[in-house]
Order: C-alpha cells, then structure tokens, then sequence
C-alpha cells in the first residue's frame, strides 16, 4: 500500500540527500521511480489494444500546494480512442510510494507497476493487471539521462516501462471493454512548478514487432537562470535493444514539433533514430494539467491517442529496424496553445478538458 504523501522520503539517508531528492534530481544509480516529494509528481500508465485498434490513457497527480505541507491532492485522468472517451477532475488527498512507483486517492485511484485501478463516480471502472514487464533497462541513470541530476529543473521525465501485457476491464461512461493481452506503457514526469511553458510527448506501441516501441518527451528546462530546450528519445528494438538519445553536443535530438506533425531526429556517435509522426488536430482530447499551489487544473494539453508514426532506426549507415502504428500517442503542450485551441472548438469558458471534434468508430 502507497505510503502516506508526509511520510520521509529516505528514513535512511543523510539529511543532504534527502533535500537532494526533494529538489527533484536523482543521483546515479538511484531509481527515478520513487516519490521525489516536490510539487507535482505525475504518474501515467497507456495500453495499447492493437487488435481492436484501441487505446487508453490513465495518468494521476500528486500535487503538493507547497513544500511544508503534508495534505495532497489529485488530477486524475482516462481517456480512451477511437470513441472518445473522456474524464478527469481534481480530488483532495493523495498519496504516493515512497520507496517503489505508485500513487493512489483513497478508494477511486490505486495505481502500481503492477496494477491500476480507477472507480470514479460510476462513470469510470478500470480494473488492469500489468505482467511481462520491459522496464528501462539502465540503473546508472533515467529517462532524463545526465538532465536528472540537476536539482531543482522545472520538469524530469522516465519511462520506466516500455513495454508490457495489460490484461483487464474498461469502463467509461457505459461503454465497457476487456483489454486481453494489449500492450503497456509506464512513464513519470515530475517538477517544482508543474509543467513547462511548452512542451511535446510521443509514445507508441502497435509496430508489427511487438517487443518494439517509441517514447519521446522535450520541451523548455529550466532551473534559476538556467534554459535550454532538449528533447529525449528512446527507441526499443525488437530484440530488445535500448537506446536513448537526446544529450546535448554527444547525442543530440532535433525536434520540429508543429499544430499537427512531429518531426524529430536523434543522431549519436552509433546511432541514428528518425520520427515522423502526424494526427488531424481535431482528433485529439484535450487534456488538464495541475497548478498545484492554486488547487485546480487548467487546460494544458492537446493529446492524441491514436496517431500515425512512422520510425527508422539505423546503426551507422544501417537500417536495423523500422515501424509503422496508427496507434500512436502525440502530444503538444503549453497554456497559451491549449487556450487557443478550446476558443477554435468553442468549449466554454473555464474547461479544462475537451472531447475529440471527430469521433471515429
């Protein structure tokens, strides 16, 4: 069971690393996995249903309204495709695992890297085991690879599963259907301020080899004066090969990130990983993001849930590997162009979240 959100971070450790921790960075060899203890720590779960051609999102918040309190509280989240599924809220209390990946809100939200289960007002049942794992396969350092040791950054990013059976019931708004050996996905995203100014995310599974898959995340860092822009992109091969790019001058990620495509090339000394990737704007879910000191969410991302993309993978001048899924997960962030796109779908004023304008069967 999730420990409580006051609890210690580390009852063991030096009182150094835990403030270390509490500013968001990790050191080598730690596990990003477990709670870090600042603003806002996101938890985020995705199967992919190829055979049905469908996909769900489930993501939880826990966000602390500031660094002395004990009393959390939650943005929860699921979202389906192609029907267009959609429901989310902010709730009080939350709790997260202090030593292990998990979060949970009392009896509506429990989720591990074993199982997720959500119970929202009879609207939402989701009741997934998750099996076979692929979890990411380096101990030395995260998603956010050198990124996570700088304290205090406005946003770190793991996918700590890659891939994975989901075996399950969904159910939103009356419309109920098993997941029976679908594909599973894992990350965290968590900061001191919640979410960048801008930002851009991609995972998918759906290939025809199904040990393959993509995830990428970038956007603005910041910490003090510190700015940059870096996006980092992992690639899994079939054969289960890992990599990772994204490290400014030795592996560099070009990410050309439009209203509807996402264009990005990851090049290392070794390898080489091109990402082209598309999805109407209409189709996409409108999704919140916590502000955590104020107690509510906002609109903050425009989410696909079932785009195409298309990968190659190359070792030297070497094509090792190449994919194509409709089943993609896309995202563009940023308030200011989540705003503006609620205002082009007339929501009313005040949404924080959106249905897709096109709902395909």
């Amino acid at each position: 069971m999730p420990a409580p959100i006051g609890a210690a971070i580390d009852g063991a450790s030096a009182p150094r690393l835990s403030a270390y921790r509490r500013s968001g960075a990790d050191l080598p060899f730690s596990s990003p996995e477990r709670w870090h203890g600042v603003a806002m720590e996101g938890y985020f779960w995705r199967f992919t249903d190829v055979a049905a051609g469908r996909s769900v999102i489930v993501l939880h918040g826990v966000n602390r309204p500031s660094a002395a309190s004990t009393e959390a509280w939650s943005t929860i989240g699921v979202a389906s495709w192609p029907d267009g599924g959609l429901i989310t809220g902010a709730w009080p209390g939350a709790q997260a695992r202090v030593h292990q990946l998990g979060a949970r809100n009392g009896s509506i939200f429990c989720g591990t890297d074993q199982r997720v289960t959500v119970d929202l007002e009879d609207r939402v049942h989701i009741d997934v085991a998750i099996s076979q794992h692929q979890r990411w396969p380096s101990r030395l350092l995260g998603g956010s690879s050198v990124f996570q040791m700088v304290p205090a950054l406005n946003q770190y990013w793991h996918p700590w599963l890659l891939g994975g059976r989901a075996d399950g019931v969904v159910e939103i708004d009356g419309t109920r259907y098993e997941l029976d050996g679908a594909q599973a996905y894992g990350e965290k995203n968590w900061g001191r301020g919640g979410f960048p100014d801008s930002w851009w995310w991609g995972q998918a599974h759906g290939f025809t080899e199904p040990g393959a898959s993509i995830a990428f995340a970038g956007g603005d860092v910041s910490a003090g004066p510190f700015r940059t822009e870096v996006t980092g992109l992992v690639a899994r091969l079939p054969d289960g090969t890992v990599m990772r790019l994204g490290n400014p001058g030795i592996s560099p990620v070009r990410a050309d990130v439009g209203h509807e495509t996402w264009e990005l090339c990851g090049r290392s000394a070794r390898w080489q990983i091109d990402v082209h990737a598309a999805a109407p704007l209409g189709d996409a879910h409108v999704l919140p993001v916590p502000l955590p000191t104020e107690r509510r969410n906002t609109a903050g991302a425009i989410e696909h849930l079932g785009g195409h993309l298309e990968v190659t993978v190359r070792q030297g001048r070497t094509e090792v590997w190449s994919g194509v899924t409709d089943l993609a997960g896309l995202e563009h962030g940023g308030l200011d162009r989540v705003a503006a796109e609620l205002r082009r779908r007339g929501a009313p004023a005040g949404a924080t979240d959106h249905r897709p304008m096109v709902r395909r069967s």
